[in-house]
């Protein structure tokens, strides 16, 4: 999308998936002139779902996508390289870009969001509400078997999506572990990133490795992000995305963090000539299994498409919530009206108006 976001490169979660996705993964191009990529799999567990080679006649595949476009980029918990592990959507981030294609609005839906998911009889889910990230889940099941579907997940997220939000259809999006991402990091150089609050690892120690996990929590020494630009290698940033325990937010901060790596993705891409294929392959190469790209358009065309869509062009919204429970127990979370408003008016197409009386929604 310039990279139409790398973005979806991320997350999450990246989540994420999921995603968004980026334009949908990474495809990462301002220029895609040469013939379609080979496909590109999910999880080495299980091929779920491939990218098929564009029948659009070169040299511009992807010159007929029109705008406006809805795009989901989702996130999977790393547990997806176990074998029939059902996904949860860990990280959700929604992509919409203007009918011009070169301006958008990246903004994420918090993964304990209470919603309202419909019955689904391809894995005979009855409905009912539920914590958004489950949506995946109950999707993937497939009734009389061990197996899992990815692809059916992701359907059953993307209608549990449109009945939250109003919006009617998503032209695409990208599923990703994190297990790819630190790689796409390295493969770029490191990206540069403005950390905002200092922020210790859970999981990892200064020099990257693990933790000591104890008594079900993490001991020894943390890696700590303090505040400030930072030249993130790849396994730093994704371990800055991912926390959220100890910080005064929680999960909300970290979404934040989340779109803003995906931001810092997008910057670095731009800056390594991915217009040539012989450059861009390794990038796309990088992310290996851990992409899954899922409906709409390829990649490449999606990347054509979007290729005037640059970090300065992308708004970034944060929609506050807040938790909600019943009896003292945790149910979940809801967004605020504030919130809520934002994601009533992209279904209208009046929210640049509405972030115009509500500027503190626009990330700083």
């Amino acid at each position: 999308m310039r990279n139409s976001k790398i973005t979806w490169s991320i997350v999450a979660g990246v989540a994420l998936a999921l995603i968004a996705g980026v334009g949908v993964a990474i495809a990462v191009s301002r220029r895609s002139s040469g013939p379609a990529a080979a496909p590109v799999t999910s999880s080495s567990a299980a091929p779920l779902v491939s990218i098929t080679p564009s029948a659009s006649p070169a040299p511009s595949p992807g010159a007929d996508i029109k705008g406006p476009l809805d795009l989901v980029l989702i996130g999977v918990d790393t547990r997806v390289s176990i074998p029939d592990w059902e996904p949860h959507a860990d990280t959700i981030m929604l992509l919409h870009v203007e009918a011009d294609l070169k301006s958008a609005y990246l903004y994420s839906l918090p993964r304990d969001l209470r919603v309202d998911i419909p019955a689904y009889r391809k894995s005979g889910f009855g409905g009912g509400k539920h914590k958004i990230t489950e949506a995946m889940s109950r999707g993937s099941r497939i009734p009389g078997s061990d197996k899992k579907s990815v692809e059916q997940g992701y359907e059953l997220l993307t209608r549990a999506l449109s009945a939250y939000t109003g919006i009617k259809t998503f032209q695409g999006g990208a599923i990703l572990n994190f297990g790819g991402l630190d790689k796409l990091v390295d493969q770029l150089g490191g990206i540069d990133m403005k950390i905002d609050q200092k922020v210790k690892s859970r999981h990892r120690k200064p020099d990257g490795s693990m933790r000591t996990l104890s008594g079900g929590d993490y001991i020894g020494p943390q890696a700590t992000y303090q505040p400030g630009v930072r030249r993130l290698v790849g396994w730093q940033a994704i371990d800055y995305a991912r926390q959220r325990y100890g910080l005064p937010n929680g999960d909300y901060d970290r979404q934040r963090h989340q779109r803003q790596m995906v931001e810092a993705i997008l910057a670095k891409a731009l800056t390594q000539g991915l217009s040539d294929p012989t450059r861009l392959r390794p990038v796309i190469d990088a992310l290996g299994t851990s992409l899954v790209y899922v409906g709409g358009r390829t990649p490449f065309e999606y990347a054509y498409a979007l290729r005037d869509l640059t970090p300065d062009k992308i708004t970034t919204v944060d929609l506050p919530g807040e938790g909600v429970g019943s009896g003292g127990g945790y149910l979940g979370e809801q967004l605020k009206d504030e919130g809520r408003g934002f994601i009533k008016a992209i279904a209208k197409g009046n929210h640049r108006q509405y972030l115009a009386g509500h500027p503190k929604l626009v990330d700083k």
